[in-house]
């Protein structure tokens, strides 16, 4: 350790003295390129300002546009022309100069900004020409317009004009003092509306000046476009043989402007832009290459916060100087960085296309970093192990000196090394297919052998007397090494730190101890008890942070941690307290290289980052200075009919009136908080609506619909990329009420509900009288239509029992009929027999017979066929079949014209029920003559098959 302190004292006394300090960086900052595309204007941006509420304005070749970290907007003079320049006064006017115009934008009652034309009070006929307004200025009560050929005065609201002596060319304020240029005069000092030339500089006659800044004497740094930079005295000139004249003079001067009072900045034409110190030291160079949007820096700009906008020949830049943090990336040649290391004055850092450094005297030069011959490919680790340097990579175990690899001491590729404890001469690398023991000969370094009995690497290992302690496949491993170190005795395994923490975090060794973390709780390994066991003094340092994926702590006692890809670190204090900073590294969070947390820390002002796309340089201390906070700002209100630009200077309302039927209402909000912006967040909240504050977004608009009738509140807040939360802002609003809920509708509604009451009342008592008269006429008609049902009740219950008895009386007939019908049918059979005893008595013989006999036979004879002739019964029977059924016999003969009376007949006894044998008797027909009858019924009666031909007769 004795070599190591020399090296970090020189390197402390040059990083402080030299490369480190508060304005001078190394590396870049961030850089944010604006595109014509993205402000939708003209390529070229000619001068820049800022607002006291810090909103930015750019004066470009369509008109002036104004950006307050969430949008643009733009301001267009009449003509449509292009703005050279303009100013902003304490009241908010922005005065302008373009092409033949110039006067100024005012905001009225609603923010809207509206020009007035102050060129319009020129003589026309004195003045034909106005010009280009190249230069405008506000100079004590004045407002001066130049042009090339004039200047033109504007003083409690007269204008004058001011000719040039000869041509003009530019015009500056430096401080409280006016100069313009003249063709032939030199360089003059404008007083009291009267021009001095100043003493020695009409050698600048032929050589256009585009700048002046104030040195310390009381001198004067003018700069020239082609022909360098010049010191003035007040009596003569000099040329500024500094290091910022050669490059001006290389590449053209446009201008530039002060910056943090030591420091200027200067535009060039064709590389950018540099700043320097007041001695001519260049301290930073920005160019295309260092991620400009291009060479060509028409004017810069130094903001309330000390960060530089540029304004180019195509687009705008913005360069974060206010942030404590700043980048080595492509532009010097650098990819992903794993690690890095300070040896002997030059910055190492492995990288995934080899082993890259730089030295650290000239760091803020634009050099590259040059690659160390031999490690092309995937270097994991630079690491400064007895006092040597030792790269883990691809390539193998190597050592290097002086940016060179001086000796190869395995051909393995290697992730990193770890000295043994109480075993000075030996060393473990963790290489590719598991660990290898190094070990010290002769004072050289020399491979010893592979440990047997493990393959496989982890991303970090410890290393604990003769224990491997290492994290993989979500197990502890603890592998115990022989006494000799040839190889792994036993490897044990341990899935969880204790029964209520289960799985494993990380190991990491804090204040020369290994520690085992999982949940932010930290445990020790107790080797007599094979158990581990917590320490609650260093978990309660991680007690309260978000949960932790990786810790490293670096030489100073710092520990960083990583936690959701974003980084953190708890900074050691003198006393051994610590102070937990996250903010600053807010931009890093993405860009980490997962499980290669890479923390190099030189001394407390000057830290590097390893990242996926670099390398970060952080400083402390400059970041405890700038780092205020934010404000915010509502900055438009509209509603249906009408937008408010708030915040352009007008005199706003204490409280916004709008009509119910406007009650869809849209907010814009803004920060003037240009580093990061994406990193930059909103919370509002609608007090009257919402019942608490939304989650942080970037997103700067907000949108309510179909709001109520009532007083509003709408409040915002923004927290900006260092995580600082600005003070509340508001805006207060009411929303009209419809016209049928306003207080006078609901005074009408009152006198409405009386008056209808009233009526109602009225009309209810006429009612009542009414219903009265008409429930006593309905009364007497339900009497009269009640008397008449019963009459038609009683009417209809005598035709009732009338048809009762008409049908008890066709029962009775038909009953007789059936009788009559049986008794008929008796009679026909007794003269049936009685014809039959009649045609036997014929074939007797009586001629045997003796007189008396034969006499009594003739008179029994006569008797019998008297009582066959006598008998009408069959006629009677008839006739009363024909009257019980005439209305059927009626009804079929209509319904079939063509129906015989012997067909009538036979229906009817269908009807009645009879028998095939019965009709045969009562037709005097055979049962085959009946059957025969039947057939020729259906055939009139157009009857199928499937049809019932007494069903048919009973339906008629």
């Amino acid at each position: 350790m004795s070599l190591i302190k020399p090296y970090l004292i020189i390197i402390i006394v040059l990083l402080s003295s030299n490369l480190f300090s508060q304005e001078k960086k190394i590396g870049l900052p961030e850089i944010k390129n604006y595109s014509r595309i993205d402000y939708k204007g003209d390529t070229q941006n000619w001068e820049i300002n800022q607002d006291k509420r810090g909103n930015l304005y750019f004066a470009n070749n369509k008109g002036l546009f104004q950006f307050d970290g969430s949008s643009w907007r733009k301001y267009s003079l009449p003509n449509s022309g292009l703005i050279r320049s303009f100013k902003i006064d304490e009241s908010g006017k922005i005065f302008v100069g373009g092409n033949a115009e110039f006067g100024y934008f005012k905001p009225d009652s609603k923010g809207k900004m509206k020009y007035y034309s102050l060129s319009k009070l020129i003589n026309k006929n004195a003045i034909k020409l106005i010009d280009i307004i190249w230069k405008t200025h506000i100079h004590d009560d004045e407002i001066i317009f130049q042009s090339f050929t004039n200047a033109y005065i504007l003083k409690k609201n007269k204008l004058k004009i001011l000719e040039a002596p000869s041509r003009f060319q530019f015009s500056f304020k430096v401080r409280s003092r006016l100069y313009i240029q003249d063709h032939k005069k030199g360089l003059l000092e404008y007083k009291n509306g009267t021009l001095i030339p100043l003493e020695g500089t009409t050698a600048l006659n032929n050589r256009e000046i585009w700048g002046i800044f104030t040195l310390p004497d009381n001198k004067l740094l003018i700069e020239t476009i082609n022909n360098g930079l010049f010191i003035y005295d007040f009596k003569k000139l000099v040329p500024w043989d500094t290091e910022a004249n050669e490059f001006m003079k290389k590449n053209g001067s446009l201008g530039g402007t002060a910056f943090r009072n030591n420091f200027i900045v200067l535009n060039s034409a064709t590389n950018g832009v540099i700043i320097c110190d007041q001695k001519g030291k260049i301290v930073q160079h920005f160019n295309k290459n260092k991620g400009l949007q291009n060479n060509t820096v028409l004017t810069s700009f130094v903001d309330n916060k000390n960060n530089i906008w540029l304004g180019l020949d195509s687009g705008i830049d913005f360069i974060n100087e206010n942030s404590p943090i700043t980048y080595f990336g492509s532009s010097y040649g650098i990819s992903t960085v794993y690690a890095s290391v300070v040896y002997k004055n030059i910055l190492y850092i492995a990288t995934n296309q080899g082993l890259l450094y730089h030295s650290m005297e000239d760091l803020s030069n634009d050099n590259n970093f040059n690659l160390v011959n031999g490690t092309s490919g995937q270097a994991w680790n630079i690491q400064i192990l007895d006092n040597q340097l030792f790269c883990a990579s691809n390539k193998g175990a190597l050592v290097i000196e002086n940016g060179k690899t001086v000796n190869t001491i395995d051909t393995k590729g290697y992730v990193s090394f770890k000295s043994v404890p109480n075993k000075p001469n030996y060393m473990i690398g963790c290489n590719y297919t598991g660990f290898a023991v190094f070990e010290k000969v002769s004072n050289k370094w020399q491979y010893k052998n592979q440990l047997e009995g493990f393959y496989g690497y982890p991303y970090s290992f410890q290393v604990e007397n003769l224990n491997l302690w290492f994290h993989l496949d979500n197990l502890i491993y603890k592998a115990t090494l022989t006494d000799d170190m040839t190889r792994i005795k036993s490897i044990k395994t341990y899935k969880n730190l204790s029964n209520k923490d289960k799985g494993i975090g990380s190991i990491q060794q804090i204040n020369q101890v290994i520690y085992f973390q999982t949940n932010n709780h930290f445990y020790k390994y107790s080797g007599d008890q094979d158990l581990f066991y917590e320490d609650k003094k260093i978990s309660t340092l991680f007690k309260n942070l978000p949960k932790i994926s990786e810790i490293k702590e670096d030489d100073n006692g710092n520990i960083w941690y990583v936690f959701k890809e974003s980084l953190g670190a708890l900074m050691k204090n003198k006393n051994g307290t610590y102070n937990n900073i996250i903010t600053p590294f807010s931009n890093l969070t993405g860009n980490l290289v997962s499980n290669y947390l890479s923390i190099n820390t030189i001394d407390p002002q000057n830290i590097f980052i390893g990242l996926t796309n670099g390398i970060a340089h952080y400083n402390p201390k400059q970041k405890n200075n700038l780092v205020i906070k934010p404000k915010a700002y509502i900055r438009s209100f509209s509603y249906p009919g009408d937008t408010l630009i708030l915040g352009n200077g007008q005199k706003e309302l204490e409280n916004y009136d709008i009509p119910y039927k406007s009650n869809h209402v849209k907010f814009s909000f803004s920060s003037p908080t240009f580093e990061n912006l994406e990193n930059v967040e909103f919370s509002y909240q609608l007090k009257g609506f919402d019942k608490k504050w939304s989650s942080w977004s970037n997103n700067s608009i907000k949108e309510y619909t179909n709001l109520r009738e009532g007083n509003y509140k709408m409040k915002i807040k923004v927290r900006n990329s260092y995580g600082i939360q600005s003070d509340e802002a508001f805006l207060l609003f009411t929303i009209s009420p419809p016209w049928y809920r306003h207080p006078l509708a609901y005074f009408i509604y009152i006198i409405l509900i009386i008056t209808t009451i009233y009526i109602i009342r009225k009309r209810i008592k006429m009612k009542i009288r009414k219903n009265k008269y008409y429930e006593t006429l309905e009364q007497r008609r339900l009497y009269l239509e009640k008397e008449t049902k019963i009459r038609q009740e009683q009417y209809e219950l005598e035709k009732e029992i009338e048809k009762l008895k008409n049908d008890k009386l066709k029962i009775k007939i038909l009953a007789k009929d059936k009788e009559l019908v049986n008794n008929s049918l008796q009679v026909a059979k007794k003269n049936k027999v009685l014809n039959n005893i009649i045609n036997k008595i014929k074939d007797i013989n009586v001629d045997t017979f003796d007189e008396t006999t034969k006499t009594q036979f003739t008179k029994l004879n006569r008797s019998i066929v008297k009582e066959v002739n006598a008998d009408k019964s069959w006629q009677d029977l008839e006739k009363h079949i024909k009257n019980v059924h005439y209305d059927f016999l009626k009804r079929l003969k209509e319904k079939y014209p063509t129906i015989s009376p012997r067909e009538l007949d036979l229906a009817t006894y269908l009807l009645m029920n009879m028998s095939t044998k019965e009709i045969a008797e009562v037709m005097n027909i055979s049962n085959g003559g009946v059957e025969l009858a039947r057939y020729r019924l259906r055939k009139k009666l157009n009857l199928n098959k499937k049809e019932n031909l007494i069903g048919f007769l009973m339906s008629i």
